[in-house]
C-alpha cells in the first residue's frame, strides 16, 4: 500500500523533490553594514546620538521585550517603535553611559540574500536584532531584547 500511495503521489506531483537553493555568502562589505547597524544602535544608544540610532534603524523598527507582571506574573509585553527609540536617545544626550560602563559585542548569526540576525551583548541586557537590506542600506527592522538578570 506504501508503494502504491508513493506511485500516485508521484504521478500527481504531489511528492516534488527538495532541492536545496545555494545560500549567497554575504560579502565584507554586507558584513560591515552589518555590524556598522548594529553598532549604530547600541552605541548611539549609549552616547544618547540620536541620529546614530537613526542612521541604524528602518522607520517601521518594532522593538519589543516580554517580562512578568509584578501583580499577577501574567506576561506583559514592552514595545516601542522608532521614533520613540530615536527620541528616547536623544533625551540622553546629557547624560551619555560612561565609556567604561559600556558593552557592545556584535555578533553576526546569519545572513541570507537581504535578511541577517545579528546578537548583541550590551552591560544590561541582550538584543537580538533583525536586519533588512533597505533601499541599498542594511537597517534593523526588528529588536527582541532580554534583560540580564541583577547580581546579588
Amino acid at each position: 500500500m506504501g508503494r502504491l500511495l508513493t506511485m500516485l503521489m508521484l504521478c500527481t506531483g504531489l511528492a516534488m523533490p527538495v532541492v536545496a537553493q545555494p545560500q549567497r555568502a554575504a560579502g565584507d562589505a554586507d558584513r560591515a553594514a552589518i555590524r556598522a547597524a548594529a553598532l549604530d544602535y547600541i552605541d548611539g544608544w549609549y552616547s544618547g546620538d540620536a541620529a546614530r540610532m537613526e542612521r541604524g534603524v528602518h522607520p517601521e523598527l518594532a522593538k519589543r521585550m516580554v517580562y512578568p507582571n509584578p501583580d499577577n506574573g501574567a506576561s506583559d509585553l514592552n514595545q516601542q517603535g522608532a521614533m520613540t527609540l530615536v527620541q528616547s536617545t536623544g533625551r540622553r544626550r546629557n547624560s551619555p553611559t560612561p565609556a567604561n560602563e559600556r558593552r557592545s559585542d556584535v555578533v553576526i548569526l546569519d545572513v541570507y540574500e537581504n535578511a541577517a540576525s545579528v546578537r548583541v551583548d550590551a552591560s544590561g541586557w541582550v538584543d537580538y536584532l533583525h536586519l533588512v537590506r533597505w533601499n541599498g542600506q542594511w537597517k534593523i527592522i526588528n529588536v527582541l531584547w532580554e534583560l540580564r538578570p541583577e547580581r546579588p
